[in-house]
């Protein structure tokens, strides 16, 4: 019997939304109350939840083999993995999340050398003094807990580093960002020695293609329609597609079946055109995974 790949699962705010990538991708986690070793409809996994922080120290111990955490929990920890897979999705939405700092609106400070002796609060700690250090600017940092940005409305900091994505939490406690230290993402992560492990590094390899054929396939719809052959030329211009269009022609007319793939973003002004050009019939449906 091969050995199973230990892999973590974040646990926190992206566990809800990687358990559902995961059975976009073909694999049922199911979490069991309290347990931290949920089951999974795989025998060549084995999985362990653990909290997205401490993942890649997990990972480079060879605790766990594989794993999903930030780029910046792994700055944080400074980490010797294997990167093996980008993979942008949270809890909110698909952007990249970024660790700004920020100050309050009324604040004196426009930049980042303006802090310059003054305290900042933060939960990514170690990077975070790395990061002043190498600019050379003398800031006294200290971890926060939660509710950073609440430390600087209480006045327990002058500023604070902090992650966003949509910027609503900053702007409603009445800061302002002043500078972007780093943009952050999921990553798909491996121990060294793992990754040299023919089987194991086969498994993660499948793991990371499917995730990306998910998160691909939630930007993407296909779409089907019928059109005349004398409406051809001018719907194949409107037609953006990740290769040419699969055009077949109906039994016994003249007639044609076409059908694409498109962004989902473009796709509600899209059907309309279509339909102006000469389309009928026009189904829309979503894609579970684009490969």
């Amino acid at each position: 019997m091969k050995e199973r790949l230990k892999l973590g699962i974040p646990k926190g705010s992206l566990q809800n939304a990687t358990i559902k990538l995961f059975k976009r991708s073909g694999w049922n986690i199911n979490v069991n109350g309290r347990s931290y070793f949920p089951e999974i409809n795989d025998d060549s996994i084995e999985c362990a939840i653990c909290r997205a922080q401490e993942m890649s120290r997990y990972v480079e111990s060879g605790t766990l083999d594989a794993g999903l955490t930030g780029k910046d929990w792994i700055a944080e920890n400074n980490s010797d993995i294997h990167m093996v897979a980008d993979l942008v999705y949270s809890k909110v939405s698909s952007r990249q999340a970024r660790w700004v700092v920020a100050v309050p609106f009324e604040s004196e400070v426009q930049k980042i050398e303006d802090l310059e002796g003054k305290k900042i609060a933060t939960e990514l700690l170690q990077f975070t003094k790395r990061y002043f250090e190498e600019r050379n600017i003398t800031v006294t940092i200290e971890f926060s807990w939660g509710a950073t940005e609440a430390k600087v409305v209480s006045g327990l900091a002058d500023a604070v580093v902090e992650v966003t994505e949509t910027e609503s939490t900053i702007k409603a406690h009445g800061l302002r960002i002043i500078h972007e230290m780093m943009k952050t993402n999921t990553q798909l992560i491996a121990n060294h020695d793992v990754w040299k492990n023919p089987e194991k590094r086969e498994k993660i390899e499948q793991i990371a293609l499917l995730l990306k054929g998910a998160l691909l396939g939630e930007k993407l719809v296909g779409l089907k329609m019928n059109v005349p052959e004398e409406k051809m030329n001018g719907v194949m211009e409107l037609l953006p597609s990740l290769n040419a269009p699969t055009v077949s022609p109906l039994y016994n007319s003249n007639w044609f079946a076409v059908e694409i793939i498109v962004g989902i973003d473009v796709v509600r002004d899209l059907i309309p055109e279509l339909l102006k050009k000469g389309a009928e019939g026009i189904i829309e449906y979503p894609l579970n995974k684009v490969v």
